[in-house]
């Protein structure tokens, strides 16, 4: 049977009420950005690198932040930017942690290569602004993302010695299966490309502790993306019940939720 891989990587068609979800995400990100700006606790549009697009936004829990936690967003590498998730910041910031949310160049502009190393600038500049342990979350293609900072090499060893976990969220951990779907016109991917920037392909890593999640009600291709990595890294993974693609992230924005205790070691 042929496998139409349009159809498995797709997600909103999936989801009740999908196509609503962005609207939803950017009222949410407003109400949090404005209430952090209010109270001074909000650096917007830090520049990382040369483009209007590498710029993070950081959110701060007062003075002495406990660490830095890096949230990156996804999109399929060629939609959305930090605003849009602004939110996602906040169960970090109550627990006392300092949140960078980087943006980045989308494809077709750039490939997805370049985006990673656009990632690790993001990283290393934000760190450069907040002391203590750096943890990284991602969701979807910044699971991906996130997943890529620990190959040695990709970010400056004082950067990678901070490192005390990171958390893929519904990632893409093979990009081989993308080739072959309509989104390649964008993404470019050759063989080569698609070969280097897989995580799955990469065993060599940061001994930097790992945990992938993902939903329970997810499509089948991206349980599968989080499985296979699992496996082939030796790292545990969490089925959360009943959370598809785009309620899956909704944790972060918890302060005592599991998955932001997992991820921030409380």
């Amino acid at each position: 049977m042929t496998v139409n891989l349009d159809d498995a990587y797709a997600n909103a068609a999936f989801i009740p009420g999908g196509p609503e979800y962005p609207a939803r995400w950017a009222a949410q990100a407003a109400g949090f950005r404005e209430g952090m700006l209010e109270q001074g606790l909000a650096d917007l549009g830090v520049s990382y690198g040369d483009s209007a697009r590498q710029r993070f936004d950081l959110y701060l829990p007062g003075p002495s932040p406990k660490g830095l936690c890096v949230i990156v967003h996804g999109g399929y590498w060629r939609a959305f930017d930090p605003s849009m998730f602004s939110h996602l910041a906040g169960g970090a910031v109550a627990q006392g942690w300092a949140v960078a949310m980087p943006g980045y160049d989308l494809c077709p502009e750039v490939h997805i290569a370049d985006i990673t190393r656009q990632i690790a600038a993001a990283i290393t500049a934000a760190s450069a602004m907040v002391a203590g342990p750096v943890v990284l979350a991602g969701h979807s293609a910044g699971g991906h993302l996130v997943a890529r900072m620990l190959e040695p090499g990709l970010l400056p060893d004082p950067v990678a010695a901070r490192l005390r976990h990171v958390m893929p969220i519904s990632l893409l951990s093979d990009l081989r299966p993308l080739m072959h779907t309509a989104m390649n016109a964008d993404f470019r991917l050759t063989d080569a490309e698609a070969e280097a920037e897989s995580p799955l392909l990469r065993p060599a890593r940061l001994p930097v502790p790992v945990t992938l999640w993902v939903g329970g009600a997810e499509r089948p291709a991206f349980l599968d993306q989080t499985r296979w990595l699992a496996d082939a890294w030796s790292v545990p993974q969490i089925i959360a019940p009943d959370r598809h693609h785009f309620d899956v992230i909704d944790p972060l924005t918890e302060p005592a939720s599991d998955m932001l205790a997992r991820l921030l070691g409380a």
